[in-house]
């Protein structure tokens, strides 16, 4: 997992090797923090994978998510169709449009593997030994219940019902779902919102665009 600055380091190494450029100075080359937290909110990127600490977290589905959509946009389609393009697209199709390296699609290497520590925790202690192991572990600062305290303060890992997908319905408006959606799923849910959209229209609230 990476965080977001080294996710947008990735989507610029991605787009150097084959990038036009935006096809207007509104569009920025490579997306900053605040264009993916943009494209987040209305589904195009999935949401991030988890935190650690205050640091949010991200995968190569976003990657893919972003070049495809910085591509995209190269190619002259605004975000409306590019919404409809890819959101809820599955990963193959991200790719094909991304072309993303695949060493770049690579989570940070393990380590080496090394000679094995000795499994210290699993042998009794000396007699020598004994005195000072009762006082670590009746001291009020030691180190067991200090590691008992950063466990219980971790996040919780995220689940899958954390994910939202965006559906664009056209004229602006994005129908938000906890899951990816299939292309007959976004078919029919288009064909059956079109009577809030209709309302939506009549009352000013859309931006007067079709999807």
């Amino acid at each position: 997992m990476w965080t977001m600055e080294q996710l947008v380091e990735r989507v610029s190494a991605a787009l150097a090797a084959e990038y036009p450029g935006a096809p207007n100075g509104r569009v920025r080359e490579v997306p900053d923090r605040r264009s993916i937290r943009w494209y987040t909110t209305i589904g195009l990127v999935d949401r991030p994978l988890g935190t650690r600490g205050r640091t949010v977290l991200y995968g190569p589905r976003h990657l893919l998510q972003l070049v495809a959509i910085k591509r995209q946009q190269a190619a002259g389609l605004t975000l409306a169709e590019i919404q409809a393009a890819l959101s809820g697209a599955s990963e193959d199709t991200l790719a094909t449009v991304a072309r993303v390296p695949e060493d770049l699609l690579a989570t940070a290497t393990p380590p080496a593997a090394t000679t094995p520590r000795a499994q210290f925790w699993k042998a009794s202690p000396t007699q020598s030994d004994a005195p000072a192991q009762q006082a670590a572990d009746s001291a009020p600062g030691s180190t067991r219940r200090a590691l008992a305290a950063t466990l219980a303060g971790l996040p919780p890992a995220p689940s899958s019902a954390d994910l939202i997908t965006g559906v664009p319905l056209g004229g602006g408006v994005v129908l938000l779902l906890p899951r990816h959606v299939t292309d007959l799923d976004r078919d029919d849910i288009a064909e059956a919102a079109q009577p809030l959209l209709d309302l939506l229209a009549s009352r000013g609230l859309t931006d007067g665009r079709t999807a």
